[in-house]
């Protein structure tokens, strides 16, 4: 992936976007404070030696001296170009260059990336994300979103302390930096949470992506030996099939995320025999539970005309996706999932008369990995669109 500095990356220059950040950032300020920013500010880019008041009166100098120009021209204006235009016309400039160059460079990577993990942060990620959806609408291209977070994070960070917990986050960060191409970019957008950009790259491109950094985060972590299980999910949307707005791709990619987190949660909670320990990682496939034991006197669920046992598991909704499975007795027969949780699922066809009691069929659901399971109908409702709901329970 680029790196913060690199001058190719297509970003504005990390100069410009500091001085507008910072721009921003005073017109919050009281004066007094504001004032004494400046100072200091002032004293670092050009070494210049102002008063408080000098400061505050140069500042506003250089902001109408970049309206002026901006009025002119005809076009916006940098604050770096007004700046030095001002300082070029005064008595204040004598030296050809604003700061040194290493100082420079140290402003840059601090204006663009978060400090801790080094990744590019949430601010360059909206510029980022809005120019790169831009670029694929306007050349019919695709551009996948993926959020990640770290699993069970709260509780490393309770159990073993925050130090542990910022070292979990710069292992996460270094995973990405590693399993990434150079032409995607990965951000923190929040406290664990992350998001990586991928351009040209497809629902299929960007699944073996995530599980691939799934795998490569669960080596690095296993030297941790931590008694609770570490690793990450995640969720994706892609443009154009999920949409082609900014805040629709991460409402759905948002939503994904937490699809997987409750499926891996009602795992968590099934009650079923010891097994061995689990590997740490993502969990990139769902393998069907035992079959629930029949209750002794089966009740129906309320509001569901025609089915014959309780819901043991809370499931998800499935609508708005492409997940559909494919039934094994009929491979050219598919039906929508428009319910999934860890005991089963729910499908809409156009008939299930010719469905068995007991079927095979592969779900296909965006986040995860195509799974073989065995189905048990648990009941059959006829819903508003025409089509008939298959109520199913996963099999051992």
């Amino acid at each position: 992936m680029p790196s913060p500095s690199d001058p190719t990356s297509g970003f504005t220059p990390p100069e410009d976007s500091f001085l507008e950040l910072l721009a921003e950032t005073l017109e919050n300020l009281d004066r007094l404070p504001r004032g004494q920013f400046l100072q200091r500010f002032f004293k670092t880019m050009a070494q210049l030696e102002l008063s408080e008041n000098a400061s505050l009166e140069l500042w506003e100098q250089i902001l109408e001296r970049r309206r002026q120009l901006a009025d002119t021209l005809g076009k916006p204006i940098s604050l770096k170009a007004a700046m030095v235009d001002v300082l070029a016309r005064s008595t204040y400039l004598r030296v050809p260059i604003l700061m040194e160059y290493d100082d420079l460079k140290k402003l840059q990577i601090n204006a663009a990336t978060d400090p801790l993990t080094g990744l590019y942060n949430r601010r360059l990620f909206e510029e980022h994300f809005e120019k790169e959806l831009n670029r694929a609408l306007r050349y019919n291209q695709h551009l996948a979103l993926i959020i990640l977070d770290l699993h069970q994070f709260k509780e490393v960070n309770d159990r073993y302390g925050h130090p542990q917990g910022d070292l979990l986050l710069q292992t996460a960060a270094s995973t990405l930096r590693k399993s990434l191409r150079t032409s995607d970019y990965a951000f923190r957008i929040g406290g664990d949470e992350f998001a990586l950009l991928l351009v040209h790259s497809d629902s299929e491109q960007a699944n073996t992506l995530a599980r691939r950094i799934g795998a490569n985060f669960g080596s690095a972590v296993q030297v941790m030996r931590a008694s609770v299980g570490l690793g990450m999910d995640y969720g994706i949307a892609v443009f154009p099939g999920d949409g082609d707005q900014k805040d629709a791709l991460i409402r759905i990619a948002d939503q994904r995320l937490y699809q997987m987190k409750h499926l891996q949660r009602g795992e968590k909670e099934q009650p079923q025999a010891p097994q061995p320990a689990p590997q740490i990682g993502m969990k990139a496939s769902l393998a069907p539970p035992p079959a629930p034991a029949p209750a002794a006197t089966p009740a129906p669920a309320p509001g569901v005309a025609g089915r014959s046992e309780k819901r043991r598991w809370e499931r998800v909704s499935m609508t708005g996706t492409r997940a559909y499975a494919q039934l094994s007795d009929d491979p050219q027969r598919t039906a929508r999932v428009v319910e999934l949780g860890y005991g089963g699922l729910a499908l809409e066809m156009e008939s299930a008369e010719e469905l068995a009691a007991r079927f095979s069929a592969v779900v296909h659901v965006p986040i995860l990995a195509p799974m073989r399971v065995v189905l048990r109908k648990v009941y059959v409702v006829r819903v508003s669109s025409g089509q008939v709901r298959v109520g199913c329970a996963f099999v051992s």
